[in-house]
């Protein structure tokens, strides 16, 4: 097996009308995210999403930002950041500019998105979502290229506009946060590693890397980055785990069971059944898809993931909704200390 990285993702989660509130999640990145880098983690990733009861950061460029200044050598990630809620050159100047805040560690996850209510908030249609994506990613990878920036498209128009400063990298590391087999497609048409949404099953995530492997070989494409997300939660026993980090993990799902049930992106449980409720949402009908126990467990549970997947990073989203700092951490120091050693 070769060496595994392993990610640390925050998703600002919170349930209402808990002890911690969305300043707490956003506190703990002082003390917890240095912490991680110590500890071995090798990336701190952010999520976004908008207009959620429980959170999920909206400005995962802001975020990574203040990472930026609490790290040395972790990989910066958004993953993902949603492409067509953001005017294109806006977007390249805080890019570049993040990239430079953290001399190069910049990863940049994109995604056409999903959830309806965001676009309708910022006056963007939803059936323009994937060309405008497109759109909007072509602008990014001419900006790391050409100082003077020009554009005219379907729906954007950039006049000759020197953009400043210059990123450290070039080109900048593109992630395709998607799943469908017409986007996977696009993904390795366009030579970009893809990331895995925790929503999947191990099963689906075979299928989907099957799908992509096969067109890019087709293209002349490979890779060697395959990151995938779980929900992890580590306690020295099960049940203390599933105690805490059970209920988080349901609050987690309400979103992928709302939008299934509405008929805007398909959830199916670990039998296969589409979530057609949102009141279906367990987290003991997902237990296939997070990492959830005490050390020994957790082990048995990312092995199979790993044999199956073999994937790049592991990328652990470990900031639940409801979950104190204490304990947030002591997860955080029983997967370094007696998980991650077993893959490396």
């Amino acid at each position: 097996m070769s060496e595994i990285k392993f990610g640390l993702m925050y998703s600002f989660l919170v349930t209402p009308g808990s002890k911690m509130n969305h300043l707490d999640t956003f506190r703990e990145m002082d003390d917890l995210v240095p912490l991680a880098e110590k500890l071995g983690y090798d990336s701190f990733q952010t999520t976004e999403h908008h207009f959620q009861h429980n959170g999920w950061a909206p400005s995962p460029l802001v975020v990574l930002a203040k990472a930026a200044g609490l790290t040395k050598a972790m990989r910066l990630v958004t993953n993902i950041l949603v492409l067509p809620l953001y005017d294109p050159l806006r977007l390249v100047e805080d890019v570049v500019t993040l990239d430079n805040l953290c001399e190069g560690r910049l990863t940049l996850g994109v995604s056409p998105g999903y959830v309806s209510e965001e676009f309708s908030a910022y006056g963007i249609s939803h059936s323009e979502r994937f060309e405008r994506s497109e759109e909007i990613l072509n602008i990014l990878e001419k900006s790391w290229s050409e100082e003077v920036l020009e554009h005219e498209g379907k729906f954007y128009k950039i006049p000759a506009t020197r953009v400043m400063p210059r990123p450290v990298q070039d080109p900048i590391p593109i992630w395709y946060g998607v799943s469908g087999p017409k986007l996977l497609k696009r993904a390795a048409e366009r030579g970009c590693p893809i990331t895995a949404s925790p929503r999947h099953t191990v099963d689906e995530l075979v299928n989907q890397y099957g799908r992509y492997d096969e067109v890019a070989a087709k293209v002349g494409f490979s890779t060697k980055e395959r990151p995938i997300i779980r929900e992890v939660f580590i306690a020295p026993t099960t049940r203390q785990a599933e105690k805490l980090a059970g209920p988080a993990v349901t609050d987690i799902f309400d979103l992928y069971g709302r939008k299934s049930a509405s008929g805007e992106r398909q959830l199916r449980n670990d039998k296969g059944e589409l979530i057609t409720d949102a009141a279906q949402v367990d987290f003991r009908t997902f237990s296939s898809r997070y990492i959830i126990g005490d050390p020994a467990s957790a082990c048995e549970q990312l092995k199979d993931s790993v044999d199956r997947l073999q994937p790049s990073e592991v990328i652990c989203r470990m900031q639940l909704p409801g979950i104190p700092t204490e304990d947030l951490e002591k997860s955080l120091r029983l997967f370094a200390e007696q998980v991650m050693p077993q893959f490396r």
